[in-house]
């Protein structure tokens, strides 16, 4: 899934390609990802791309006032297209193809979504506050105004809730996801399983620091690579997520996994959780 890190170096790399172009075209391959109806799609034939930005996870294409904004979710990407076809995408459900924009110089991009399960959104809105999901947004963590006193006031707010789901909550803290939370909590140390409010004012410092340094250091690291590029480039240098039965890059202990229905964590036991295994309630039930 893309996260925050991806999803700015994305916004990066299509300011640099869309900005000042006109939108000739935008055809929609996948109906369902159309999430508005006012202003219709039509609207956006003949403007302009001002800027492209991000809000947590969201990527924002500013043109001519309008918005228009995606939500790529578990399996959705942005493809570049030096050349886009001369004929318009037909619907299919056995195309990864969702939205086509089409620009006056004949490139464009493509939005996918791979697998079965269709989740992407489109929204085409005149405020990107429109959009439900942005206007619900927690802090972004590597805005100025992410300050420790912000996150220790989030912490107790959340009480006894698990530090992992915490930083994952998109109303509590904006842009962070599974990835992202497991590779903090290896950096800071610290169980997935801590409790929020029930965090040390030192263990609070080194989770700041965490958050900022893990996300902030996959910015720079994304910083100037083509969207073709952001994939390889986030998996090669995660400690933890992912990386199930290898060894720690920092301790060399075995990576394990906790799984739930539709997602898993991963952790170091020596790095996190005092050299114990997290009881994995799953995987324990498929064993007896």
């Amino acid at each position: 899934m893309p996260e925050l890190p991806e999803v700015e170096a994305l916004a990066q790399d299509l300011r640099g390609r869309l900005d000042g172009r006109a939108i000739v075209a935008v055809h929609l391959a996948a109906f369902s990802a159309l999430k508005t109806f006012d202003p219709p799609v039509s609207a956006l034939q003949g403007t302009l791309v001002d800027d492209v930005t991000r809000h947590g996870k969201f990527l924002d294409v500013h043109a001519s006032g309008l918005h228009l904004v995606f939500h790529l979710a578990r399996a959705g990407w942005v493809r570049w297209k030096d050349a886009v076809p001369a004929l318009p995408p037909r619907p299919s459900q056995k195309s990864p193809l969702a939205v086509r924009i089409v620009l006056d110089d004949d490139t464009g991009l493509d939005v996918t979504e791979a697998g079965t399960k269709k989740s992407l959104a489109m929204y085409l809105v005149r405020d990107p506050q429109d959009v439900p999901g942005i206007a619900s947004l927690g802090p972004d963590p590597l805005g100025e105004d992410f300050t420790p006193a912000v996150l220790d006031a989030i912490l107790d707010r959340e009480g006894r809730k698990q530090i992992k789901g915490v930083l994952r909550h998109q109303g509590t803290i904006a842009g962070i996801g599974n990835a992202y939370s497991d590779e903090i909590l290896h950096a800071a140390r610290m169980s997935p399983y801590a409790p929020a409010s029930g965090l040390s004012p030192d263990a609070r410092a080194v989770l700041y620091d965490a958050i900022r340094t893990t996300l902030g250091d996959a910015v720079d690291r994304s910083r100037g690579l083509a969207a073709s590029e952001l994939k390889g480039e986030k998996k090669s240098n995660l400690a933890v997520h992912g990386r199930t039965g290898q060894p720690c890059p920092v301790c060399g202990d075995v990576v394990r996994e906790v799984s739930f229905a539709d997602s898993s964590l991963q952790y170091c036991p020596t790095c996190q959780t005092g050299g114990k295994p997290l009881a994995d309630r799953r995987m324990s039930r498929l064993l007896k």
